[in-house]
């Protein structure tokens, strides 16, 4: 790990070279680590059930084009909102943090940014995403702030429960709600299913996520998944994605995808095998990668729902 003994002020898990370190001013870059913008792989996990929801509105109304504009509301969305999250997970976590070889360095637990600035920084990301919420119809804006329940209640959940990444799988899956009812102004069982699959992907690769982590969990009394399932994290995180792809098959079916929907579905199934296969427990790198790979599933799926919804 990189960290003040090195000279550096580098998160632990942040990539060597990511642009935050390297293009951001001196000043901005304590927020920018705040908000996890060097760790980009956050906000596209917020926002790829948002861009798979949209495909399935395209592949259920084949007359109507996929809808690029809101695809780039949500994204922009998901910058920001992830980026709130992550702040007000550190306004939280700022004394677990500081206890974590993984989290020390982060901006709030090492003193770089005082509680005060991320407050202020907590509520202009949140203003961001709210403009962008404004931008959709008025079901989808109450849909979008109920989410905010969730948002709030989970950095508690790991002192309280064994299950912390439910509650993250909840949160961060509620653009598979979103993106559906920002067409449609309502809610029906494609979007549902999107959504539950969606849910035990999260607990999948957050679980992954979690395994870098155990030893300092453990010694802290945080808890997780990848601590309650111990030697058989890989065959649970097996289950989770079988579910949540099966789960996702049924939602695509559901919205009249059939067989070139299958068939582009593949690319997804791989990779998610791949995972599973050569994940390593005990290497924390190794678990990092996988995690990260999981950009590509949701990439990969969102581009099987479009290339059905071109026929």
């Amino acid at each position: 790990m990189q960290s003040q003994q090195d000279g550096t002020d580098r998160i632990a898990d942040a990539g060597t070279g990511n642009w935050v370190d390297r293009f951001a001013p001196e000043f901005a870059k304590p927020y920018a680590r705040l908000a996890r913008w060097d760790r980009p792989i956050g906000f596209w996990l917020l926002f790829w059930p948002c861009a798979m929801s949209l495909g399935l509105v395209a592949v259920a109304q084949p007359m109507v084009a996929y809808d690029f504009v809101s695809f780039a509301l949500f994204l922009i969305g998901a910058v920001a909102m992830r980026g709130a999250g992550c702040t007000f997970n550190d306004i939280v976590d700022r004394d677990i943090d500081s206890k974590v070889a993984r989290t020390r360095e982060r901006p709030l637990a090492s003193g770089r940014v005082s509680l005060v600035q991320a407050i202020a920084w907590l509520v202009l990301q949140s203003l961001v995403g709210l403009v962008v919420l404004v931008q959709f119809n008025g079901f989808t804006i109450w849909l979008g702030i109920a989410s905010l329940a969730l948002v709030a209640i989970y950095p508690f959940m790991k002192r309280i429960t064994w299950w912390p990444q439910l509650f993250l799988g909840l949160a961060f899956s509620w653009g598979a709600l979103v993106g559906w009812s920002s067409e449609f102004g309502a809610l029906h069982l494609p979007a549902y299913l999107m959504y539950f699959g969606a849910i035990l992907w999260t607990i999948g690769y957050d679980t992954i996520y979690a395994l870098q982590d155990v030893e300092d969990d453990a010694l802290i009394g945080v808890r997780s998944t990848a601590r309650l399932f111990g030697t058989q994290a890989r065959v649970m995180v097996a289950l989770f994605y079988a579910s949540a792809l099966a789960l996702w098959i049924w939602a695509g079916m559901a919205a009249e995808g059939w067989t070139i929907f299958l068939l582009a579905s593949i690319p997804t199934a791989l990779i998610l095998f791949w995972q599973v296969v050569t994940l390593d427990p005990d290497d924390p790198k190794n678990c990092l990668v996988r995690f990260k790979a999981n950009h590509y599933v949701g990439l990969t799926f969102t581009l099987a729902l479009w290339i059905q919804a071109q026929f």
